[in-house]
């Protein structure tokens, strides 16, 4: 009798998979350390919530430039290409946040991350259907689920490394007591702290390299269509007539927009309804990741007993109803409901990417590419609660924002059995 790591992964494909599982921690480890600089930089330069939010507009936007040419690279050559130059990226943008702490300017950091981001664009290209490529299109879903698991653990080793090395290094000078400093006193402590704020990036390149050394001498499934006829306008006209594909892509748009900009404000949330500094509000936001991984297993584990349609749609009615007390709550009760959003959030985008991989056949590789192409709303939409907060003055009027964006992710679930391919 097979076992079930038998039936859900592929014989052979065993170490592959581990290797390209480490690929989820890793960028989970550099999204949510990218989430802790938005609190970081508002300190360190003094910057409205708009400001910070360019962070991630870089971050996702490189993600949204990256991700179709790296379909195209897949496509042409094999899924291991793709994450080796990923990783390339990966570990070039990280390598540069030591000059970008040098010149100490706000843009060069910006344009470390878009590079970096590139690399995970272009990684999160590959690995994605690479998981699904590894098994039995029966247990797809299950198995990309699988792997997600591991991303929230590198979420959690994110956080704990921004807190230790970054945000427990702010000076806590207030915005207005650095506008009363002379020019040099004020540029010594921001040289400190930027100085902080690089170290974990370049210590974690350094642990990339041996990855990609692993990768590159392992032999790894092919997984490519190498050979084949790269018809990409006519791949592109297929996936828009597709219903399903469609509203898969608008609701990963959408639930990317949510998750970062819920994490991305978490802590200065926390900061608000507690009145606690950075490094002690980054407590609460390792509790959101820790429920974050725990419910991903238990989702996971759920699977077995319930479609991805009917949990997608618990998860969504969960968040949204957790967002409406963060929005209209107080205290340390808004901030139990601001965590439990992590846990309703965990299961949804390997699902929304699995329901919506479903069927594509041959336009597999450029379907993948546009769901992480939608990763953009972390962009858009973190810019735009953002902007809602600074006109306001309100954090919790912003969590607006990301309710909407779980109602479109619950409209999506509640419309699978209309939208799912049938052939």
């Amino acid at each position: 009798m097979a076992t079930t790591s038998e039936k859900l992964i592929k014989a052979g494909n065993l170490w592959p998979f581990i290797l390209v599982t480490s690929l989820f921690f890793l960028w989970g480890l550099a999204n949510n350390m990218t989430d802790t600089l938005l609190a970081a930089f508002k300190r360190i330069m003094s910057m409205t919530d708009l400001q910070t939010s360019w962070i991630q507009i870089a971050f996702y936007g490189s993600y949204f430039a990256l991700a179709l040419p790296a379909a195209i690279l897949i496509k042409k050559y094999t899924y291991k290409t793709g994450v080796l130059f990923g990783l390339s990226l990966f570990i070039l943008g990280s390598v540069l946040f030591y000059p970008a702490s040098i010149t100490m300017v706000y843009g060069h950091f910006l344009a470390a991350l878009f590079i970096l981001a590139g690399g995970l664009s272009i990684l999160e290209t590959a690995a994605n259907p690479y998981i699904l490529a590894m098994g039995s299109a029966d247990t797809a879903t299950q198995r990309l689920n699988l792997a997600q698991s591991f991303n929230p653990i590198g979420s959690m080793a994110g956080v704990l490394l921004s807190k230790i090395f970054i945000l427990s290094n702010l000076n806590l000078s207030t915005a207005e007591e650095r506008a009363s400093m002379d020019a040099a006193e004020l540029k010594a402590i921001q040289a400190e702290e930027l100085v902080s704020v690089m170290g974990p990036y370049v210590g974690v390149a350094g642990f990339l390299v041996v990855i990609w050394l692993l990768v590159r001498f392992s032999n790894m499934p092919k997984a490519s269509d190498a050979g084949e006829k790269l018809d990409l306008m006519p791949s592109v006209k297929r996936l828009v007539k597709v219903a399903n594909y469609r509203w898969a892509v608008i609701a990963q748009f959408f639930y990317v927009g949510a998750q970062i900009g819920v994490w991305s404000f978490t802590i200065r949330y926390v900061m608000q309804e507690l009145g606690l500094t950075e490094d002690l509000a980054a407590n609460y936001y390792m509790a959101a990741l820790v429920l974050f991984a725990v419910a991903r297993f238990v989702f996971t584990g759920l699977m077995r007993f319930f479609s991805p349609q009917q949990l997608l749609l618990v998860s969504a009615t969960g968040a949204v109803l957790c967002t409406l007390v963060v929005i209209f709550g107080a205290g340390i009760p808004a901030v139990y409901a601001l965590v439990g959003i992590s846990g309703f959030m965990s299961l949804m985008f390997p699902t929304i990417y699995g329901l919506g991989m479903t069927g594509l056949g041959k336009d597999t590789k450029i379907g993948g590419s546009g769901l992480i192409m939608a990763i953009l709303g972390g962009a858009v939409l973190t810019a735009v609660q953002g902007q809602v907060s600074d006109q306001t003055g309100s954090i919790k009027l912003a969590f607006l924002v990301p309710m909407i964006c779980f109602v479109v992710v619950g409209y999506y679930a509640l419309s699978q059995k209309k939208l799912q391919p049938t052939n």
